[in-house]
């Protein structure tokens, strides 16, 4: 049986990377508090993590450490998108009384609710010491709570650094 040529290349690609170093870096970044609703915290998270100029090639995982709000990916330009996207989960998890766990106030509920919905955590390609995130992408902090106060998010990069040692410049 013939092996196809394109078998071949995947399988001297993984032999050659094998001997490549994968690295692991991990630290907690804080962000401050915040009002409810959606906020582009990209350069909040870059100004506390310069590591990752340092890595050309790997994943970057950010994990909020909390049940009452989240994170995601959208639009970074236009100013309307984070208003309408609270506005959006707003409609879709309103506050009320026909919750069982009230205990925290009206908007504990919804909180837990929206953040389920959107997530806790992100993965983002890591390409020649940044964020692999197209033009128009950010990342977002949810804050579905009146007053959530400060929140923690662990960054987690694993991958290869630059052969040569040195960082790429910083883009932000």
């Amino acid at each position: 049986m013939q092996i196809p040529n394109h078998y071949n290349y995947m399988k001297a690609s993984a032999v050659d990377t094998a001997a490549v170093q994968t690295e692991w870096f991990q630290k907690t970044v804080t962000l401050p508090a915040m009002s409810r609703g959606c906020h582009v915290i990209t350069w909040h998270i870059m100004q506390q993590v310069p590591e990752l100029s340092s890595f050309e090639v790997g994943m970057a995982n950010f994990f909020i450490q909390h049940t009452s709000a989240s994170l995601t990916i959208n639009e970074n330009a236009s100013p309307d998108v984070p208003l309408d996207l609270n506005d959006a989960l707003d409609k879709i998890v309103p506050e009320g009384h026909h919750y069982r766990h009230l205990d925290e106030g009206l908007d504990d509920m919804p909180a837990h609710v929206k953040s389920s919905l959107m997530g806790p955590s992100l993965s983002i390609p890591v390409q020649q010491g940044r964020l692999g995130l197209g033009t128009w992408q950010g990342l977002y902090l949810n804050e579905h709570r009146n007053y959530g106060g400060s929140r923690s998010i662990v960054v987690t990069i694993q991958g290869q650094k630059r052969p040569d040692g040195r960082k790429y410049g910083s883009h932000w």
